[in-house]
């Protein structure tokens, strides 16, 4: 079996982006640009990838881990010198090499093992992606000779009027014999306006060494969008979000109004689940089977079993039981943890809590640094006083307790099984099981006060 490579150009600063982040780390549905091409890359099992870096060099591995290799282009000198820069890497091994540009997210998988299936077949020195497009102005086009294999690129600029007819365009994207590549790349000139070593020229060299130069044409020509400004960032990502969002329907989930709908590149959603407008759900998410989530609703890296209900409400970095009930209105912080069939209500912050099987927090509460055994009722307005202006201390609510509404339980504290803290406590010192806690002061009516008042004025 032939070893694929890969190498990908993420050297631009990217200035017409007109941004501070380096161009290939702005998101495309929540995932740095250049991470969705490596992403799709790894799907065809190559040998070795190499990420060409300039600029935000740092950031970019801080980004893509292990994901990759990495070699630097001090200067940007070109496409071809770019390459260059993974001689080092690739120089001296057998195989083929796919060169892709870190600013193109939409590349599918599936295409470019295409591409490096045709490249075998024709056994092709190179091979080049094109596309069919109505609007090729700016393009270069490929021009095919009789037998249908590639005569020359010719850049739009340069094209006869003959030429510019020509509707099939250069997106790019290439895949080379590997030897070929780089023993040609040597032979590359910079004789031209901009004084930079072009990609394509090493087509021109190949071609004229009587190499066979093969091209394959996408059938999307979506696919090659490449991403220099925000107006083509915006397209991507409408296109991608179109894209995740069908494969989610087609898998069996429900999306009432999937152009409101903002899916992950990453989230896993089970079967007949109904997602509503304006919900968002991110990172490593995965949402089991039967589960109700929105409307406008904001899910990040949580876990969420199978039949739950998640309404109006923020979660992260947590896990979700199934058959749990969440919101309105409810945010769950990170660190959290929460058991099967438990409702969290109107208005309920939880934040690094574990709440057992079936305990409730039905409104306007704050369960903080807890840990809430099963069974539990935690009455409306109670709040874990977890911080003393230093330091988070821990509340232990053990199973089948009661805590009455607007109770403050002020860690660190423990309120044993099955015990009572009557409502409009402040609980300081632990309650053992099965004991009422009273912990407030006795009520005193003053009798006649209010007329007392009014004879005063």
């Amino acid at each position: 079996m032939t070893n694929i490579y890969a190498v990908i150009l993420a050297a631009g600063k990217g200035t017409r982006m007109k941004s501070k982040l380096y161009k290939v780390l702005h998101p495309v549905c929540g995932k740095p640009m250049v991470e969705h091409v490596i992403d799709q890359i790894s799907d065809l099992h190559t040998t070795e990838i190499v990420t060409i870096v300039g600029h935000g060099a740092e950031e970019v591995k801080g980004y893509l881990g292990g994901k990759s290799e990495f070699a630097l282009q001090q200067e940007q000198l070109g496409t071809a010198h770019a390459v260059m820069q993974a001689e080092g890497n690739l120089g001296e091994k057998e195989g083929c090499t796919l060169v892709v540009c870190g600013d193109t997210p939409l590349i599918k998988s599936s295409t470019m093992e295409a591409l490096v299936n045709y490249h075998q077949e024709q056994q092709a020195k190179a091979t080049i992606l094109t596309a069919y497009t109505e609007l090729p102005d700016g393009y270069g086009r490929i021009i095919r000779n009789e037998m249908g294999m590639v005569e020359k690129i010719v850049e739009h600029k340069d094209a006869t009027n003959e030429e510019r007819q020509v509707k099939e365009i250069n997106t790019g994207t290439y895949c080379f014999d590997n030897r070929y590549l780089f023993e040609t790349l040597k032979k590359v000139s910079n004789d031209n306006a901009q004084g930079e070593y072009y990609l394509p020229d090493v087509i021109e060299i190949l071609k004229k060494a009587g190499e066979k130069v093969a091209a394959y044409q996408t059938e999307d020509f979506s696919e090659t969008l490449g991403v220099n400004d925000r107006v083509a960032l915006s397209q991507a990502e409408k296109i991608m979000r179109e894209r995740i969002n069908e494969k989610h329907m087609r898998s069996g989930v429900t999306l009432i109004s999937p152009e409101n709908t903002f899916i992950g590149p990453d989230v896993v959603i089970g079967s007949d689940t109904v997602i509503y407008p304006g919900t968002v759900l991110a990172g490593s998410t995965s949402v089991g089977t039967d589960c109700e989530v929105g409307p406008n609703s904001e899910i990040s890296n949580c876990q969420i079993g199978d039949g739950t209900s998640i309404r109006h409400s923020v979660a992260a970095d947590s896990e979700i039981g199934s058959r749990v009930a969440i919101g309105p209105f409810a945010h769950i912080r990170p660190a959290s943890n929460i058991g099967d069939e438990v409702k969290i209500g109107n208005f309920v912050e939880i934040k690094k809590a574990i709440f057992g099987k079936g305990s409730k927090a039905s409104h306007l509460s704050y369960i903080g640094d807890a840990e809430v055994g099963s069974g539990v009722n935690i009455g409306c307005g109670s709040i874990t006083v977890n911080y003393d202006g230093k330091n988070k201390f821990l509340t232990k609510i053990e199973d089948d307790a009661f805590i009455g509404c607007n109770s403050n339980l002020v860690a660190p504290v423990t309120v044993g099984k099955g015990a009572y803290v009557a409502a409009g406590s402040t609980i300081t010192t632990d309650v053992p099981g099965e004991a009422l806690s009273i912990a407030r002061a006795r009520q005193v009516n003053k009798e006649n006060y209010v007329q007392k008042l009014n004879n005063k004025k």
